[in-house]
């Protein structure tokens, strides 16, 4: 048996007693050494609930092989390996799979949200989703593996030139992500809005290259016609999931200028007229962007985010804001949900 916070139903989180995964063909069975709450995890929780009833959920996790069994060989996965695990388990036999966008996949399951994730001391994995880990590279590091992929996968979905200006609207664990990518991408002047002052104090206290505007007080969009002789910046990326600074990111842009959409929304968006023929006239690019790349070629973009947490060029560790036990599971969604305080990424850590 193995201890797990399990999801029965909506506000239903119980920490208890399960039975420890058997692994089949091809899979492994992980120890979890830590487990990050994505924000997403909070609805399906508090609010919205699960795919389906119980479920362990926890998709951003990493650990430590306890054993595998016989099936595909995809590299050196024995007892005792260190390991991220890519949530996504797609098909692999789907049209969009056999091109290695696996993201796409038109069958795939999740772990952590249609199948038993890492809120959990074990976890069977497929051994396709594991990804060994650089040996400087910390079990609380590489847990952030899932969210700053995920921000890496939406910086390159239209690129960053060298000296661009990108806007980034949602300064959570996210934002930062993506401002630290667009950092080394090249990005001349970056600048973050959130409606949260806490968020955006934390942002400057960790960043110093970026400059912040806290759209409670300031019109961004004005503000940042301002702030870039009124023609307004290269790049605009909407990571906060909010109907209004999905609209401010068109008209945020240059002519010709980019926006990402990666924000889940809770409301439907009407754009305004003029919105639209901005669009238009200005011949703007637009693309939606969702999860990130495991495919060998052209770049996966786990092993990038890897490398460059394990080279020094990301620092990704001074996201975490707050650290809990497993079994106080309940106090760490209350906390997020009812924003009893300020927080970035919250953590399960594993002994």
């Amino acid at each position: 048996m193995m201890q797990a916070a399990v999801l029965h139903k909506v506000g239903a989180l119980k920490y208890e007693k399960i039975a420890i995964p058997r692994i089949a063909h091809g899979e492994a069975l992980v120890k979890v050494k830590a487990s990050g709450i994505c924000n997403s995890d909070v609805p399906r929780v508090k609010t919205s609930g699960a795919y389906l009833y119980p479920i362990v959920l926890g998709h951003e996790f990493c650990g430590v092989v306890e054993k595998r069994a016989a099936g595909e060989n995809h590299g050196d996965f024995q007892a005792g390996a260190r390991v991220a695990v890519f949530p996504l388990v797609p098909c692999r036999k789907c049209s969009y799979c056999e091109i290695g966008e696996f993201a796409q996949c038109d069958n795939y399951s999740y772990l952590g949200s249609r199948t038993n994730g890492g809120f959990s001391e074990y976890v069977k994995v497929p051994v396709w989703n594991l990804l060994k880990l650089p040996d400087n590279v910390s079990f609380e590091e590489a847990a952030l593996a899932e969210p700053v992929s995920v921000g890496l996968h939406a910086i390159r979905r239209y690129g960053v030139d060298i000296g661009d200006k990108v806007v980034i609207y949602g300064a959570g664990t996210i934002g930062l992500a993506l401002a630290a990518w667009a950092k080394l991408h090249g990005a001349g002047k970056i600048i973050l809005v959130d409606i949260a002052k806490e968020k955006l104090d934390y942002a400057r206290k960790l960043y110093n290259f970026v400059e912040i505007i806290n759209s409670k007080e300031i019109e961004p969009v004005q503000e940042l016609k301002k702030r870039s002789n009124n023609l307004g910046f290269d790049l605009a990326i909407e990571s906060a999931g909010s109907g209004i600074s999905f609209e401010q990111c068109i008209r945020s842009v240059r002519k010709f200028g980019k926006v990402v959409f990666m924000g889940n929304l809770q409301t439907d968006v009407v754009l305004p007229r003029a919105t639209v023929s901005l669009i238009l006239r200005n011949q703007l690019y637009m693309t939606g962007t969702w999860n990130s790349s495991f495919a060998a070629l052209p770049k996966n973009e786990w092993k990038i985010t890897l490398d460059f947490i394990s080279g020094g060029q990301l620092d990704v560790k001074k996201l975490i804001s707050h650290r809990f036990k497993l079994q106080d599971c309940n106090k760490a969604f209350d906390m997020m949900h009812e924003k009893k305080e300020f927080f970035n990424k919250v953590m399960f850590t594993f002994q």
